[in-house]
């Protein structure tokens, strides 16, 4: 017996398996049964046979998606929250997936979340944002300053770093004819420019990166400038 061939134009051919029942197909693809059978005119919802295949009018699930992330619609999803997780931008996703409707996400849909484009950082670290990360302490971490790290970043909302993401941190304020001090527990920016034979002012001077002299951190790099 030759196969008839359905017609499903924007929609998903289905071959049907052992234990499939419209219900359940409507669940899987996120539908009804009713527009299952509106899409398969004479359809007998009592007698699906295997191997037989049947229209279900949803889009199909993405093609390749090279670098990217096939990910399942969830209640609540928009592109914009899904754009900022995955560090992407709502036109990228939307070019990688045609015409999704970005005001009508189905619960269960796939689609493509393309890759992140990839951060350069000459001469810098690239960092990958951690839980209860801000640029405040990775400037001070990595002994260079907020604007720096922005300005490394075009388009970093330092309000909603997003954990996974990579961003680079530029490198650490120079420290020509210096060392390089990192700081332990109990330091403060007076005692070490005492042992150093230096003035506050001038340890100041030489890390313009601290903005607070009361707030300096364990393992936080410092520049000590020759006295």
């Amino acid at each position: 017996m030759r196969t008839r061939q359905v017609s499903c134009p924007g929609g998903t051919l289905h071959t049907v398996a052992a234990g499939d029942t419209l219900y359940k197909l409507a669940k899987s693809y996120n539908t009804t049964v009713s527009a299952i059978q509106n899409a398969n005119t004479g359809l007998d919802p009592q007698n699906l046979q295997i191997g037989q295949q049947i229209c279900i009018p949803v889009p199909p699930v993405p093609g390749p998606c090279p670098g990217g992330t096939i990910y399942t619609i969830r209640a609540g999803d928009t592109l914009y929250s899904l754009a900022r997780r995955y560090n992407t931008t709502v036109d990228a996703i939307q070019k990688a997936n045609p015409g999704l409707d970005p005001r009508s996400l189905q619960v269960g849909r796939r689609i493509c979340i393309p890759g992140s484009e990839p951060v350069s950082c000459p001469d810098g670290t690239l960092y990958t944002i951690k839980a209860g990360d801000t640029l405040y302490g990775l400037a001070r971490r990595y002994n260079t300053t907020v604007a720096a790290i922005q300005k490394a970043n075009p388009g970093l909302d330092p309000r909603s770093l997003q954990v996974g993401r990579k961003i680079c941190i530029p490198s650490a304020v120079p420290c020509p004819g210096g060392s390089i001090y990192v700081i332990r527990a109990g330091d403060t920016l007076s005692a070490i420019a005492r042992t150093n034979n230096i003035t506050l002012n001038q340890l100041l001077a030489a890390n313009p990166q601290i903005e607070n002299p009361d707030m300096i951190s364990v393992g936080q790099s410092i520049c000590i400038p020759m006295g």
